[in-house]
C-alpha cells in the first residue's frame, strides 16, 4: 500500500499540543483543542458531540497550490482553519488563539525547524506514512478580526476567526 503524506495532521497535532486559548497558562491542561475537516455539519453538532472541548475548536479545509519553483518535490499547500470559541470568555479565546497560531506558525523556517523537531519528539504518535514530512517554510494569513456569531435559536454566543497558514514541504 501506497504512503499517504497528510502534512495538516501534523500541523494540527502541533497546534492541539502548543496552543492554549486561556490566558492562565496553568488551565493548559483544561484545554481540549480540537481539530475537524470540513464537512456539511453545525456548529451545535460539534459542541454536542465533543462537549469536553473546552468551548474551543477548529474545522479545517486543505488546499493544494501551484508549485512556485522548478524543483518538483517541494509542495506548497495552504490551510484554511476556521477557529470556533464559545462559552464565557470566547473573545479572550479567540485572541489567544490567533495569537498562538501566530506565534508558533509565522516565522518562516524557523516555525518549520520547530515544527520538524516536535514531530521527531513525538514519534510514538505518527505512523510511517506521516513522519517522513519535512516543512521547509510557514506563513499564517488572518482573513478576518475576531466577531460574534450569535446562534439564533439558542442564547449561545460564538467567536469565529479565519486564519491562513501557507506552508511548504517534501518527503523525507
Amino acid at each position: 500500500m501506497a504512503n499517504i503524506y497528510h502534512p495538516p495532521s501534523l500541523i494540527n497535532a502541533y497546534l492541539a499540543a502548543k496552543v492554549n486559548p486561556a490566558f492562565d497558562d496553568a488551565a493548559q491542561t483544561a484545554i481540549n483543542l480540537r481539530f475537524f475537516p470540513t464537512s456539511p455539519t453545525s456548529i451545535d453538532t460539534l459542541t454536542e458531540t465533543f462537549p469536553d472541548g473546552g468551548g474551543t475548536f477548529a474545522v479545517y479545509d486543505r488546499m493544494l497550490r501551484m508549485r512556485r519553483q522548478p524543483f518538483p518535490h517541494i509542495k506548497c499547500e495552504q490551510v484554511l482553519y476556521y477557529f470556533y470559541a464559545f462559552g464565557e470568555n470566547h473573545i479572550e479565546s479567540m485572541v489567544k488563539i490567533t495569537a498562538d497560531v501566530e506565534d508558533f506558525l509565522n516565522n518562516g523556517d524557523e516555525s518549520a525547524e520547530d515544527l520538524n523537531k516536535w514531530a521527531r519528539e513525538n514519534t510514538a504518535d505518527w505512523s510511517e506514512a506521516t513522519l517522513p514530512i519535512q516543512f521547509h517554510n510557514f506563513k499564517v494569513y488572518q482573513l478576518q478580526e475576531t466577531r460574534d456569531i450569535i446562534d439564533f435559536g439558542t442564547a449561545r454566543t460564538y467567536a469565529g476567526n479565519k486564519i491562513i497558514v501557507d506552508f511548504d514541504w517534501h518527503k523525507g
